[in-house]
């Protein structure tokens, strides 16, 4: 199932997306599903006349993973972590889909980074491998931007990678994906750039779950982001990046100064 939140008439809502791509509709849930669980109602919209927000903004944190793909660590240069390399991101990060992102004027090298990132659905702490799909509520799109430059010089990546915008998420999630051999795609003004898949990850989802929610308790609506394969590059003004993840769908974010 897609879940969506989304506006319409000045209100906001969680929805159930239905139907094939570009026929789609969304029917408004009762309350939050990350604490009511999935009620449809009556409402139904026709996708096109709603705007699409990000789908969860994170009460509490966006843990990410760096150099989670061994091509993206050999492109930049560097040597592979014995363990998963774990950074934040803040909730106003979080940008949604073809929301403009205004670029900082600190940094003149923002970078695009394609990933699957997912969404935790319950309180959790310690979980077990074998444990990890109870506590997940599904999988979105998110687009880790960086600050390259200031990623190198500031020697951590607070402020590279948590800027306001850094963090686009969506279109929606996804409730049910296997995510052992998925698809990571990034365009730029329309041309691939990267074309990865979740099968060269160097620690898989259900691992990753697990060895984050050891040092962290995990809150409904925390995200985690998974990496990203090669093929990261440069951006500017007026480019615009779609992330696409196999299962999902698209995520489109545009730049401005």
């Amino acid at each position: 199932m897609r879940i969506a939140r989304f506006t319409v008439d000045n209100e906001i809502h969680f929805g159930a997306v239905q139907g094939a791509a570009g026929e789609e509709t969304v029917t408004v849930l009762a309350g939050d599903p990350f604490y009511t669980g999935i009620t449809p109602t009556q409402q139904r919209h026709d996708i096109a006349d709603v705007r699409l927000l990000a789908p969860v903004i994170p009460r509490s944190k966006i843990v990410c993973v760096g150099r989670n793909y061994a091509d993206h660590a050999a492109e930049l240069g560097n040597e592979l972590p014995t363990s998963p390399l774990l950074f934040f991101k803040p909730n106003t990060s979080v940008a949604g889909p073809g929301d403009p992102v205004t670029l900082p004027s600190w940094t003149e090298q923002v970078s695009y980074e394609g990933e699957l990132a997912v969404v935790i659905g319950r309180m959790c702490k310690d979980v077990p491998v074998e444990r990890v799909p109870e506590v997940v509520f599904g999988y979105t799109a998110a687009n880790d931007l960086t600050g390259r430059d200031v990623q190198k010089t500031d020697g951590q990546w607070a402020r590279a990678k948590g800027f306001d915008g850094a963090c686009p998420l969506g279109p929606w999630i996804e409730t049910d994906l296997d995510t052992s051999a998925l698809a990571v795609r990034s365009r730029v003004n329309g041309e691939t750039k990267q074309d990865g898949n979740t099968r060269d990850m160097v620690f898989d989802v259900p691992f990753l779950v697990s060895y984050v929610s050891q040092a962290f308790t995990l809150l409904p609506g925390d995200v985690v982001l998974t990496g990203t394969p090669a093929g990261v590059g440069i951006v500017d003004e007026g480019d615009r990046i779609e992330v696409e993840v196999e299962g999902i769908g698209v995520l489109p974010t545009v730049l401005r100064r």
